[in-house]
């Protein structure tokens, strides 16, 4: 069964930092490339970081350029997200998934950056 479990999210005043966790099962995780993507309320689930399977990053969203850092341990089948200097607009879920995307997404991990 393919799982993705996403953790390591709280709540945390501006300019501090996070960092969210994503587990992986049921599947060949050093095979894929891996997303990190965020939904605000209101908002459409958007593309955060995008790592490749050997840890060449791809991609970050310019909203998070130079503060978030994505890296990922094969061994442990685990992609992380580095969080530093966040921001009241970085407050969303967050959630992990692979290329091709898998339909069952995980439950998320709620960030809230808030004084």
């Amino acid at each position: 069964q393919v799982r993705l479990i996403e953790s390591g999210g709280g709540l945390v005043q501006p300019g501090g930092s996070l960092r969210l966790s994503c587990a992986a099962s049921g599947f060949t995780f050093s095979d894929y490339t891996m997303d990190w993507y965020r939904q605000a309320p209101g908002n459409q689930r958007e593309l955060v970081a995008r790592i490749a399977p050997f840890g060449t990053t791809y991609y970050y969203n310019d909203s998070v350029k130079g503060r978030f850092a994505t890296s990922r341990d094969n061994a442990r089948n685990t992609m992380y997200l580095q969080m530093n200097n966040l921001k009241p607009e970085d407050t969303a879920v967050y959630y992990c998934n692979r290329i091709p995307i898998i339909n069952t997404w995980g439950q998320g991990t709620q960030v809230t950056v808030s004084s």
